[in-house]
């Protein structure tokens, strides 16, 4: 007689069937040894980190798979982003905290914390812009975003309440469970994880998952203490190197 299995066995092989996948290549992906053949007999349970990959490669929802929920899928666009803490002015105006390169270490971790935002320097501008919303500043520490930010620049950045607000291209500060990262947002190819491009192109782009970000807040504006270069004079004197170099090789050839 057919013995009758648990209702997560027949979805989780559901879910392999509809990706077209053998029972080997099945496990590769959630990192089980061998094949899936022993789970989808009800011989072995299935275990939380492959309930967890299930999530990330497919946004398989929990509770469908173990029949709690009609809803198989994961909404991460969807997800919650906005501020844990907010502190307010004398005159109930939002404040803009500073976090400096120090106070990026133990902001993922404080950020529940209302005591440890007190340590931050806190002001608010008397213009339109900062009015209405809330701000933060965050300091650039390296030179990932270069041209754009020099290591040292503030960004001012306005507080995003939902992931499914930000746009491709633009950037953001995206607060992660162990660091804080300004770089530009890009969607990827799996709805579970976005792409973090540094302006420098020396630097690859960076693949987080979409649970790994605890806040979000788009920058609208920078403050720089460095005045640098002009970037036409600098433009000049690479001209006039190059032009320095190629006489010097003609000058080989001549004595040649």
């Amino acid at each position: 007689m057919k013995k009758n299995l648990p209702i997560e066995i027949i979805r989780f092989k559901q879910i392999r069937e509809e990706q077209q996948l053998t029972q080997t290549e099945f496990a590769e992906q959630l990192e089980i040894k061998n094949s899936t053949a022993d789970i989808e007999r009800g011989k072995t349970k299935i275990a939380g980190y492959v309930v967890k990959n299930l999530v990330k490669l497919y946004q398989i929802n929990p509770l469908w798979l173990f029949g709690e929920s009609n809803q198989k899928q994961v909404d991460f666009s969807n997800k919650l982003v906005m501020p844990k803490v907010i502190t307010v002015n004398n005159t109930e105006q939002d404040n803009i905290l500073m976090v400096n390169q120090k106070a990026s270490a133990g902001y993922p971790s404080n950020l529940q914390q209302e005591s440890w935002y007190e340590q931050l320097p806190a002001f608010d501008l008397p213009i339109p812009e900062f009015r209405n919303a809330t701000y933060r500043g965050f300091q650039i520490e390296g030179d990932s975003m270069l041209p754009n930010f020099q290591p040292g620049d503030w960004v001012l950045a306005k507080a995003v309440e939902h992931l499914s607000e930000a746009k491709p291209n633009k950037i953001y500060v995206f607060v992660l469970q162990d660091s804080v990262m300004i770089k530009h947002f890009q969607p990827h190819a799996q709805s579970s994880y976005i792409n973090l491009l540094s302006s420098n192109l020396n630097y690859p782009p960076y693949e987080v998952s979409i649970s790994q970000i605890q806040e979000m807040w788009e920058v609208k504006s920078k403050l720089t203490f460095t005045l640098g270069e002009n970037s036409e004079n600098s433009m000049l004197k690479k001209l006039e190197q190059s032009m320095e170099d190629l006489k010097q090789q003609l000058s080989s050839f001549k004595n040649e």
